[in-house]
């Protein structure tokens, strides 16, 4: 089991080594010493809770867009186009919100076919189970795709491959 004290040494030789990482979404390359680097399983330093609370707002604030937005969209498929618009913008952000009952640490965001992959435990080296989670709004339902995917997980046609 991997303890507190070895995750914050691990931490304080990150923040001392002369490492960069690259931004999955710009692309841009930055300093992991100089980033904001924390144990996500407990309270969330200042710095780190602002940025939540930021996206959290934004979140509110597009959800509140794509709203008025929808209201006012005029065909079946305008309507469609928003709403799956706010499906991705919330599956992106969704273990950032405050009422989300898994730990953020411990799921992985795959966008497609399925949304993320929880590996529930991972994050203290003790995984009790694992879950596939797809999010939809409104009246969403699976495409074909994801119900062969859920249908295979529900069947036990999972399996695990090592290369």
């Amino acid at each position: 089991m991997i303890m507190a004290q070895d995750i914050s040494l691990f931490i304080k030789n990150l923040q001392k080594a002369n490492l960069s990482a690259e931004c999955p979404h710009c692309r841009t390359e930055f300093s992991i010493s100089k980033s904001v680097l924390f144990d996500g399983r407990s309270k969330f330093p200042d710095k780190a809770e602002q940025a939540r609370l930021e996206l959290e707002k934004e979140l509110k604030d597009r959800i509140a867009e794509l709203a008025e937005r929808q209201k006012k969209a005029q065909t079946k498929s305008e309507k469609t186009a928003v709403a799956v618009g706010i499906g991705k913008i919330i599956e992106k952000i969704l273990p950032a919100h405050k009422n989300f009952n898994m730990i953020p640490a411990d799921c992985r965001f795959l966008a497609e076919p399925i949304d993320m992959i929880v590996f529930d435990g991972l994050s203290q080296n003790n995984i009790k189970q694992i879950t596939f989670m797809d999010v939809k709004t409104g009246k969403a339902t699976l495409q074909p795709n994801q119900k062969k995917i859920r249908d295979a997980i529900n069947d036990h046609n999972v399996e695990w491959r090592s290369l």
